[in-house]
């Protein structure tokens, strides 16, 4: 990956991470949200966002809904605030890395407690 593109990655996130807390009002969105990393490909035709979600399965659905139907919104803000001649269409996907993680801390730590016996 280019630096010109892992830049371009790191300000559409700080940009679209701005917006969830600031811009958007939908009342989908009102489980925590956090913009974990953003590929943007090499001819900026498309930029996955990548999403964690915390909440019920339902609400995440539904945030998960409100985002792709605010892609548009988002990408013309993107248009406002970053300089460059091809802004990217906005894709959102959910990642559960951080709750995957989270499980195997949890199976570590059950390990753990059972050797300790």
């Amino acid at each position: 990956m280019s630096r010109r593109i892992e830049r371009l990655n790191s300000l559409i996130r700080q940009e679209i991470s701005d917006m969830l807390l600031k811009d958007l009002k939908d009342p989908r969105l009102d489980n925590f949200i956090s913009v974990l990393r953003v590929d943007t490909a090499a001819d900026l035709s498309i930029a996955k966002v990548y999403v964690s979600l915390y909440g019920p399965e339902e609400n995440k659905k539904e945030s998960m809904a409100a985002l792709n139907s605010a892609s548009r919104f988002i990408r013309n803000e993107l248009m406002k605030r970053i300089r460059i001649r091809t802004i990217p269409d906005v894709l959102f996907q959910e990642d559960n890395s951080i709750a995957k993680g989270a499980q195997v801390l949890e199976l570590i730590n059950e390990i753990q407690k059972e050797d300790s016996l």
